[in-house]
């Protein structure tokens, strides 16, 4: 409490990744074992969670429904002490955190699968249009493992029909084409939509009624939350689906002393304008670790291109890298620079 007197007086964020980085990685300095180091990570972000509470009660905004992964990746990054708001849409969530309705937002970025989350570039290119005070900041990264579940009310031979988004259909077609070749595979909006279905036709039944024959697939929390069982967990065909989140604010991070910066920009209309960035990256020895692109939105044909940058911009070699990068560039803007994820959150 005393603490929150202190950073409210001199108005310094209650969340600091950079001071989280430090504290997590002394902590698991000091382990030898037997507990996992996720398992002391899991501790301590609870610990810091609850002193987020006491300091200044927060918000974190996140991509709804409640259930959804982006509420997983929320909860497991800030613990369960923070309030969580369902902001429905990305978009929702850059606005809200741009007004301060929340101090933070979750969005996905990218999946190790699928590539990039194109709603949370393509709203990283609407803030592009603003000033540099308006626009907010990533603040933080957050890597999550993705894993499905098969989720009923009902005997698992008991199960005719099932609700997931497609995309989580084609990361389960496997065992889906093993376990279940006949089930009806419906399509909804959301896997968390799905758990919610299924929860709903387990409702109001009077005794003798047959049961229901519907599954979800989702994540163990939305069957938590919408009282669904587990039947089957990890049910994906690739256990290596990880998803990186961003957390966005609009005020900037401090050094870690092992930070990422992620960087948007849009190249002159001039051959070897794009190979003159990227070798101006090289040319300064810094590493780029991640590169998408986005139309524009504003000229056919034209792109916005993301990329991440290992080191801070305050560091020397990405400052020049940054400076020689813009020549080359309509615009270019420093999306934020963060603390380098080093776990993946389970």
């Amino acid at each position: 409490m005393q603490v929150g007197q202190y950073k409210r007086a001199h108005g310094i964020p209650v969340y600091a990744p950079h001071r989280e980085a430090e504290v997590l990685s002394r902590v698991l300095g000091h382990s030898r074992g037997p507990l996992q180091p996720r398992t002391i990570e899991a501790v301590y972000r609870e610990v810091m969670s609850g002193s987020f509470a006491l300091e200044r009660p927060i918000s974190i905004g996140f991509l709804g429904p409640r259930g959804s992964f982006s509420h997983v990746a929320a909860v497991k990054h800030f613990g369960s002490s923070v309030d969580f708001q369902d902001l429905r849409e990305i978009a929702g969530v850059f606005t809200e955190v741009e007004r301060g309705h929340v101090e933070y937002g979750l969005v996905p970025i990218e999946n190790s699968i699928h590539g990039g989350v194109t709603e949370s570039l393509d709203a990283f290119i609407a803030q592009g249009a603003r000033d540099d005070e308006a626009r907010v900041r990533v603040y933080a990264e957050v890597q999550l493992e993705i894993h499905h579940a098969l989720m009923a009310n009902c005997a698992p031979d008991q199960v005719h029909t099932i609700y997931s988004k497609p995309e989580v259909f084609s990361q389960c077609r496997n065992w889906l084409a093993t376990q279940y070749p006949k089930a009806e595979l419906v399509p909804v909006a959301s896997s968390s939509r799905a758990v919610q279905i299924v929860a709903q036709q387990s409702v109001g039944r009077t005794p003798g009624e047959p049961g229901p024959s519907a599954a979800a697939i989702g994540n163990a929390l939305a069957g938590e939350l919408y009282g669904v069982h587990v039947l089957f967990p990890r049910i994906e065909d690739n256990p290596n689906n990880i998803t990186r989140f961003c957390v966005i604010a609009r005020q900037s991070a401090l050094r870690s002393g092992d930070d990422k910066t992620s960087i948007m920009f849009a190249t002159v209309n001039k051959p070897g304008a794009l190979v003159s960035v990227l070798q101006d990256f090289h040319a300064a020895g810094v590493n780029l670790t991640h590169i998408d692109k986005r139309p524009s939105g504003r000229t056919n044909w034209s792109y916005t291109f993301f990329i991440d940058a290992q080191g801070h911009a305050s560091d020397a070699h990405l400052s020049k890298a940054l400076e020689s990068a813009r020549r080359h560039c309509k615009e270019l803007h420093i999306l934020g620079s963060y603390p380098r994820s080093k776990r993946i959150l389970a």
